[in-house]
């Protein structure tokens, strides 16, 4: 019952929202945020207990303020996702505006292939579909199989709306098809901050160990590709910010799974460098942090919470 509703809910969002005029969805999207802000639900507190590793100073009075905007954040994101579908390919081309472009470019012309990591910052969406209508350059991604699976085929269907292959994260399969992709030239998109899997790599976060997935490092050192962190942020234009960041380059020495594991930490570096300027843009609402999955003998949080997760 509690899937079927879900799956409602998000249609009703793709259905609605989308022919809203865009100043009323951009109300309606704030409106719910702050309105869920207020309640201090799970996602919330768990939010905030995230922003506490990266801005370690701030008061709590400075916390709900970081968390109130992050909400808004998020919001927003739902809200240019359920309408990104009807946008124009003009609107879609002014939509983002990146620094480092020319990293992209340089890497897109060498041929080598080009994987780009993300965290859940801003909407990373808009920036797959300006990829793809300002670029011209197809790219393949990776999406977690959802409950349902109406709901998971919605998700397929909006972001190969929008120009993108979607690859279902399935074992070794969509790793390989990915590597295919890459060794012919290709251009692979993937979330990249949050792993709990038995494959994630331990990093240091924040100066705290969290694990983020080993495929965009593992598929570069396998493949030869350019990898490339890209972080995300909104300001108080229609336009969304990013930054690509300078190429990881690929350890000399070491085994494959020693590269990776020197990669991946600076991937996370890159990441943290943007959260830390952009904090309330980072819609991190479950745990993360290794310290808080592991059971403490004393004095739980108590905003443990798994949290909605961006799709």
């Amino acid at each position: 019952m509690r899937e079927r509703l879900t799956d409602a809910l998000y249609g009703l969002g793709w259905g609605t929202v989308k022919r809203l005029p865009e100043p009323v969805a951009t109300r309606l999207g704030r409106g719910i945020a702050d309105a869920a802000w207020k309640r201090r639900g799970k996602g919330v507190l768990r939010l905030e207990a995230n922003l506490a590793r990266v801005v370690p100073d701030a008061s709590p009075a400075r916390l709900a303020e970081l968390s109130r905007a992050g909400m808004r954040s998020y919001m927003r994101y739902w809200m240019e996702s359920f309408r990104l579908p009807v946008w124009s390919r003009d609107r879609i081309r002014t939509g983002f505006a990146p620094e480092g472009l020319h990293h992209l470019q340089e890497a897109l012309a060498s041929g080598r292939g080009v994987v780009i990591a993300l965290p859940h910052m801003g909407n990373y969406d808009l920036a797959g579909a300006w990829v793809t209508a300002r670029l011209g350059v197809p790219f393949t991604t990776v999406a977690e199989r959802l409950k349902p699976e109406t709901l998971y085929d919605r998700f397929v269907a909006y972001r190969e709306g929008l120009g993108m292959e979607v690859l279902p994260h399935a074992g070794g399969s969509a790793f390989g098809t990915l590597a295919r992709r890459l060794r012919s030239g290709g251009l692979v998109c993937l979330v990249a901050d949050r792993d709990l899997s038995s494959s994630g790599m331990e990093v240091s976060f924040f100066g705290e160990a969290a694990k983020m997935p080993a495929g965009p490092a593992m598929l570069a050192v396998q493949t030869g590709a350019v990898l490339l962190p890209v972080t995300l942020w909104y300001d108080r234009s229609p336009v969304m910010r990013g930054r690509i960041h300078a190429p990881v380059e690929v350890p000399e020495g070491g085994t494959r799974a020693e590269k990776a594991a020197a990669m991946t930490q600076q991937v996370a570096d890159a990441f943290a460098a943007g959260i830390a300027e952009h904090p309330q843009d980072w819609h991190m609402l479950q745990r993360l942090w290794l310290a808080d999955l592991e059971p403490r003998p004393s004095r739980p949080r108590p905003s443990e919470s798994s949290g909605t997760e961006k799709p």
